[in-house]
């Protein structure tokens, strides 16, 4: 059997050389053939140039360089594609993926597991980190289609027809999370300990979280459009109410001065919820506009590698 190490890149020279080493090492107890693919997200450092040389020391590697940075959603989209193992692993090069933990998940694949998922306890992190991803789970399984876990991320094991299975969903806006559990297929987890990163600092800032969260809600449901349907019903009540109310104030204790700050507030709230409501309609016209233009997710600009699809071809 052969196990693909799917590894994406950004910036990443400080570490690569140590996380190959050890990585080296724990193939070597698998048991197995294994190949490694790092997929360069455009990085502005020595990583491209570290990894062709990994390259030409070690026959197993493969690499593949963007032309520009798209993204890790579309660094492990290459890495899959490009992947031709039995078994496709994709981890983090910074080494809070411990690569340890692999041969762990080859055992859990070799019971019937298509999908083998790596969860790491939060220990060490922030208590506002913590509990802002507790209450951002809690919130998102309400409303999407698929169940997502807190402390699950892409450190995952894949069996080739799970990793197909993937890459046969070809949206633009990908939401890796959502598309592992949407795309089923027998699963396991496990708990692993959470990992200090050995260089260097974290490529999500608060800004990429809250746009990754909310890419999260919006690509595995449209309940936001329905709530936005249900709100207007409320408002169009709750309006009704008090024009009756008004009305037998009216006729009851007659024609009273008109309240301005009451109608102020009315005017401004209504206003913030039907642009509240554009945003929400917007943001998956927005969706849409990407879609239908069918531009690749990526561009490569070098590569020592072939595309498993093509490589099928090849072999014929």
């Amino acid at each position: 059997m052969l196990i693909s190490i799917v590894v994406p890149c950004y910036n990443e020279e400080a570490v690569i050389a140590r996380f190959h080493d050890h990585v080296v090492k724990e193939a070597a107890l698998l048991g197995h053939e294994c190949e490694f693919v790092y997929v360069d997200d455009g990085s502005a450092d020595r990583t491209l140039f570290l990894l062709k040389e990994l390259a030409t020391t070690d026959p197993r590697v493969r690499y593949v360089s963007f032309s520009r940075n798209f993204g890790k959603e579309a660094a492990m989209l290459a890495g899959l594609r490009y992947a031709s193992g039995d078994a496709v692993v994709i981890m983090d090069a910074d080494l809070q993926h411990p690569p340890e933990l692999i041969g762990r998940m080859v055992e859990l694949h070799a019971q019937g597991h298509d999908q083998v998922i790596a969860k790491r306890t939060r220990d060490g992190d922030r208590v506002t980190r913590v509990l802002t991803a507790r209450a951002y789970y809690r919130l998102i399984n309400r409303l999407v289609d698929v169940e997502l876990v807190d402390g699950v991320g892409d450190f995952r094991l894949l069996s080739r027809r799970a990793a197909d299975a993937v890459l046969s969903l070809a949206e633009y806006n990908r939401f890796s999370k959502g598309l592992f559990a949407w795309v089923g297929f027998p699963s396991v987890t496990f708990e692993y300990e959470n990992a200090v990163r050995e260089e260097g600092r974290s490529k999500w800032t608060f800004g990429k979280l809250l746009n990754y969260g909310a890419d999260g809600l919006i690509s595995f449901n449209n309940k936001p459009l329905r709530a936005a349907v249900y709100l207007g019903l409320l408002l169009l009540a709750v309006a009704s109410l008090y024009a009756a109310w008004i009305v037998g104030s009216a006729v009851v204790n007659g024609v009273d001065t008109p309240g301005y700050v009451t109608l102020i507030v009315i005017i401004t709230a209504l206003a913030g919820v039907q642009m509240v409501m554009v945003g929400v309609i917007g943001e998956y016209i927005g969706r849409i506009y990407y879609e239908v233009k069918r531009r690749p997710h990526f561009l490569v600009q070098s590569t020592n590698a072939v595309p498993a699809d093509r490589l099928e071809e090849l072999v014929r």
